[in-house]
């Protein structure tokens, strides 16, 4: 199982607003910092999603094809407002929120430097 995703960024200031504002809305908050980087997670032991200043190497940060984090939400609401939040920080949309079958339901979006995420819940409902 996955422990955490990180993802490099050019502009730590603005990454840390939009993902503080972003991250709120499904009960994240900041776990873990330094000036090199921030962590996000739920509960100490739930770390979700770090960003970082400088990827290690110290090469530009860029985005990975076919490289997707999906935030997990506990309804169709939280979704809405995720990828509603995502749009007014700054993202780009990458699909509305909406059923995808199978009860799953999603919109996806990328950040401000392009890395794409979605949220999702999953419900009985198709």
């Amino acid at each position: 199982m996955i422990g955490y995703v990180t993802l490099g960024t050019k502009n730590f200031d603005k990454s840390l607003s939009f993902y503080d504002q972003l991250l709120e809305l499904i009960g994240a908050g900041r776990m873990m910092e330094t000036d090199a980087f921030v962590a996000w997670g739920t509960g100490r032991d739930r770390p979700a999603l770090s960003v970082v200043r400088t990827p290690a190497d110290g090469n530009e940060p860029s985005v990975g094809n076919g490289v997707m984090i999906a935030l997990v939400a506990d309804s169709t609401d939280k979704v809405d407002a995720v990828h509603a939040k995502a749009l007014e920080l700054g993202g780009s949309d990458e699909g509305a929120p909406g059923p995808r079958g199978g009860g799953f339901y999603a919109g996806y979006f990328r950040d401000l430097d392009g890395n794409k995420l979605n949220a999702f819940c999953i419900s009985g409902e198709d």
